[in-house]
């Protein structure tokens, strides 16, 4: 069984509920013990006075906080002095849908259980109020001398607990990033590939299917060598895509999802993959291109000419046989023929425009039905 990290009492309103906080992740980071090279001697490290070279036991350590030209120490127990009780309550102060929190604020997750069974009941309620509701309930509380913001939800049949990075604490893109560039123009034409080459590569989320490659080369590495063998180095990373060359790369990539090839950039010869064109080749290459658009544009227009012609012979039709379809309205589709129509980003969008609460976690077909219902009510 699990040991707690925390336990208090969780309150919202004039509720109290004692609860237990326990670790929702575990990594699996493989550790390495430093030894000295040639050698199996261990390299430990040792808490170390820097004025005289001597070891300091951990009971005479305090904290001390720089103030330029000297030091405040301040002694374990009174920071718990400072706050007395915030390191034995968490209380919610309101609840939000938490569609509405941006994920760059999430940090950790935690279980949260209640301390006892005799509590069940109000575990319960506070479960349910949260689910039906598709709201969070954000708190404040004092672990191991540090205050964190976070956000209780219910997820399946048990109450968790995100913390999250205090507003401060993000940081302005625009000032960490030097080579962040201003909003380029962009290409309608180039925009409607790289959308297609996106819905080609859209897969549902099933984290199962994922798992840490490299660590199971660091395995294999270590193993091998315990053997006396050696390991084939990996694949390059690979080269950067030409801009020039960029439709290129993303229609050879739409081609290569189409026909289940692996990653984009993997095969000699594909785009991202080749060597900086030569202005030459390029143009050649530009226009090759487009006179295969002006075929195909050609074409579309012959194919909508041919479909008018179609259409006004046969509205000549149905006048001759007298069903006087002039000036009548075609029907219009229903909700959910429209919406299958949508991609899954085109559903979420009006989701989001909708209001749908928890839309962040469906499904293209539960996002269908949930618009479609929002249609009816």
């Amino acid at each position: 069984m699990a040991h707690a990290v925390w336990s208090g009492a969780l309150t919202f309103g004039l509720v109290a509920l004692p609860v237990q906080m326990f670790s929702a992740t575990e990594s699996h980071t493989i550790r390495f013990n430093q030894l000295q090279r040639g050698t199996s001697d261990r390299v430990r490290n040792k808490r170390v006075n820097e004025r005289t070279g001597e070891e300091v036991p951990l009971a005479e350590i305090v904290k001390g906080y720089d103030m330029g030209d000297d030091y405040v120490v301040v002694e374990p127990g009174e920071l718990e002095e400072i706050a007395p009780g915030r390191s034995k309550a968490l209380e919610i102060t309101g609840f939000v849908d938490l569609d509405t929190v941006d994920p760059i604020y999430f940090d950790k997750t935690y279980y949260l259980g209640p301390k006892s069974k005799e509590y069940a009941k109000v575990y319960a309620l506070l479960h349910e109020a949260l689910s039906r509701s598709n709201r969070a309930g954000i708190a404040t509380f004092v672990m191991r001398n540090r205050e964190y913001l976070v956000a209780v939800k219910a997820e399946g049949d048990i109450l968790t607990l995100h913390t999250l990075h205090w507003a401060d604490e993000i940081r302005d893109p625009r000032t960490e990033i030097g080579t962040l560039p201003e909003r380029a123009k962009v290409a309608e034409r180039e925009l409607a590939t790289a959308v297609q080459l996106v819905e080609a590569l859209s897969v549902d989320w099933d984290p199962e299917t994922y798992h840490d490659t490299f660590q199971e080369k660091v395995l294999e590495l270590v193993q091998t060598k315990r053997a006396g063998g050696t390991v084939e180095k990996s694949e390059p990373a690979p080269r950067s895509t030409n801009v020039i060359d960029l439709m290129g790369a993303l229609q050879a990539s739409i081609e290569k999802a189409k026909t289940g090839g692996g990653k984009a950039g993997e095969e000699e010869g594909e785009a991202e993959l080749r060597p900086p064109v030569r202005l030459k080749d390029a143009a050649e290459k530009r226009r090759t291109r487009q006179a295969a658009e002006k075929q195909a544009a050609e074409k579309q227009a012959a194919e909508k000419q041919a479909a008018e012609k179609q259409a006004a012979e046969k509205q000549a039709a149905e006048k001759q046989a007298g069903k006087k379809q002039a000036g009548k309205k075609t029907p219009k589709k229903s909700a959910a023929a429209e919406l299958e129509g949508l991609s899954k980003a085109e559903l979420y969008q009006r989701a989001t425009d909708a209001g749908v609460p928890g839309r962040s976690t469906m499904s293209r077909e539960e996002l269908v039905k949930a618009l479609a219902k929002k249609r009816a009510s």
